[in-house]
């Protein structure tokens, strides 16, 4: 495997780590505030790592994806190759961290105790929309900003 694809994978895989650990046990810590409230801190590395590991492979994924109506045919081939397998799996990691991050901030919002925020975020890290959906629901009444400006 490619040292680019290695490299981008455990970069990823660990810096996420110390981002869940502080939403699951420090939802409301000052350093947890610092650093999963700051996108440039909690989210755009994760982006970063995964734009590294699309650049190679942008051209072939747009034509792909953008020349005709995906398939589960097309998807299996796109998915053949261990970088793509690879790229994938940044791109649940950065989406996974996101979706958690919102969740914790609903969380917050909603001043819903540790032993609520700390599972429904564990679901949202395994099984991210799962666990979107969840917070979502146990946090009813938060309105989003952007949602009120239409």
């Amino acid at each position: 495997m490619d040292a680019i694809v290695t490299m981008t994978f455990w970069f990823s895989s660990i810096f996420i780590g110390p981002i869940w650990f502080l939403m699951w046990f420090f939802p409301r810590h000052e350093i947890t505030n610092k650093i999963v409230g700051d996108l440039r801190i909690s989210v755009i590395p994760l982006i970063v790592s995964y734009g590294i590991l699309l650049a190679p492979n942008i051209f072939d994924i747009l034509i792909l994806l953008g020349s005709q109506m995906p398939t589960p045919e097309i998807v299996l081939e796109m998915f053949s190759k261990d970088e793509m397998i690879i790229l994938a799996w940044l791109h649940f990691l950065v989406m996974d961290t996101f979706a958690g991050r919102y969740v914790w901030m609903r969380m917050l919002a909603k001043e819903r105790p540790i032993h609520v925020s700390m599972p429904i975020l564990l679901v949202c890290m395994m099984l991210g929309p799962i666990g979107l959906m969840i917070g979502i629901l146990a946090t009813p009444d938060i309105e989003d900003s952007i949602s009120n400006t239409h």
